[in-house]
């Protein structure tokens, strides 16, 4: 059995890991992108675009998983810091800080 991760600290580098496919970081990245574009429409129009924020993180996220990195979301275990990681690696990419984060995880 896998131990048990106590500490953000360790979790952050287990997270890159389990992203360490390219194409699975790139369809993550359109799934967080489509949250803020469903936030926008919903603070608009309001409705049912709230509804569309998890459907689009967590959709692109797990088939991301399921169909390309073959492994189960780190959402099923640690689902917080599983959302917060998601953001931080989409706002690290953005910014072009990504890189060094997954050398430090033995991504590449």
């Amino acid at each position: 059995m896998a131990r048990t991760i106590t500490r953000y600290a360790d979790f952050w580098p287990h997270y890159l890991r389990e992203h360490g496919k390219p194409a699975t970081r790139t369809i993550h990245y359109a799934g967080t992108a489509l949250t803020f574009v469903f936030a926008a429409v919903a603070i608009a129009w309001g409705g049912w675009w709230w509804a569309m924020l998890p459907i689009a993180g967590y959709g692109f996220a797990w088939a991301a998983h399921f169909g390309v990195e073959k492994n189960r979301p780190a959402t099923f275990t640690y689902p917080l810091w599983s959302l917060a990681s998601d953001y931080r690696m989409f706002f690290l990419w953005l910014s072009g800080r990504l890189g060094p984060h997954l050398d430090r995880a033995g991504v590449r």
